[in-house]
């Protein structure tokens, strides 16, 4: 039994405001990194390079705000970041403050597995990412107009809101909807694995941490309990530590993963957001308080569904 779900943000565009096209191709883009990493799970690997992997994909696609369509600064700079957890050894790494990196979620592996450490950033961080060959990107690379001019819309302002709030005073039509990437799974071993990656929110300080890149906050993975990927306001999951809560509400008074997340989304987040997580029987949930959440999954029957709002498109593997 293997499973895999992935997300590509909390908030999206109003449901009226979702032009079908633009809708279209972000279901599109989350089948095509759901194929990815079931790819690695059905062939019979682990699920770290599972999660890797669609996460690796969606950094890679402009329309998600990570990797390639990361959010700036004020001072108009991408500065990325991005975290991995391992189940069975609750092992971690995480890559912070990023400017040329192509693959957040690569060096994020890397420090886990490289390193005695479990988070670097900045230039050392991206020294360290040139000595384990990974690709970097010119900043040329990371532009993308829709972010820009949401930057450029809040620039002078304190205002660094969730991506849908920008979006609505730009063009509908935009991509900017979209918020952080991340990704769990559970492979034939069973075990369980959790990856994030993020360009952080429009219009943040230079300098700025989000749950992206901490253990606990924005991610987690614990065999015994569960797997775990946030998305949203990141100060907010930081304050609840939101992604280890799901899993001591489990561990500590018994709850089930369904109960463990309501609970954490529903009542106990000082914000928005939303998250998605699997246990290690296979049972999944993905709760919002926003309007939507781009997401996707894969079932034990090999069904891969996708979802914006409410409404699910699902096919067959292939």
């Amino acid at each position: 039994m293997t499973h895999l779900v992935i997300h590509g943000g909390a908030g999206a565009l109003p449901r009226a405001e979702m032009l079908p096209e633009r809708a279209a191709e972000f279901h599109g883009a989350l089948q095509s990194a759901l194929t990815a990493g079931q790819r690695i799970l059905t062939a019979g690997g682990t699920s770290l390079d599972a999660v890797e992997t669609a996460v690796a994909w969606m950094e890679d696609c402009p329309l998600f705000n990570a990797g390639r369509g990361s959010a700036f600064t004020r001072e108009g700079r991408v500065e990325m970041e991005a975290s991995i957890m391992d189940g069975a050894t609750r092992q971690a790494g995480t890559a912070l403050l990023l400017r040329h990196v192509r693959n957040p979620v690569h060096l994020a592996r890397r420090i886990m597995t490289q390193t005695p450490h479990v988070t670097l950033g900045g230039e050392a961080a991206e020294r360290f990412a040139v000595q384990q060959g990974l690709k970097l990107e010119s900043e040329d690379y990371f532009f993308t107009q829709y972010r820009w001019d949401a930057m450029i819309r809040l620039r002078g302002s304190n205002e660094t809101p969730l991506s849908e709030d920008v979006v609505v005073k730009l063009d509908p039509g935009s991509p900017e909807a979209a918020g952080t990437v991340g990704a769990v799974a559970l492979d034939q071993a069973g075990n369980l694995a959790a990856s994030t990656s993020s360009g952080g929110t429009t219009n943040k300080f230079s300098g700025r941490v989000g749950q992206a890149a901490l253990i606990g906050a924005g991610v987690y993975a614990n065999n015994a309990t569960c797997a775990i990927s946030c998305t949203g306001q990141g100060e907010a999951f930081m304050r609840g530590v939101a992604a280890y809560d799901v899993s001591a509400l489990m561990e500590h008074r018994g709850l089930s993963l369904t109960a463990a997340v309501e609970l954490v989304i529903g009542q106990r987040l000082p914000g928005r957001g939303g998250l998605i997580a699997l246990d290690r029987h296979g049972n999944f949930a993905l709760p919002f308080n926003t309007e939507g959440m781009y997401r996707g999954w894969v079932d034990a029957a090999g069904n891969f569904s996708t979802a914006i709002y409410d409404t699910v498109q699902t096919r067959r593997a292939n």
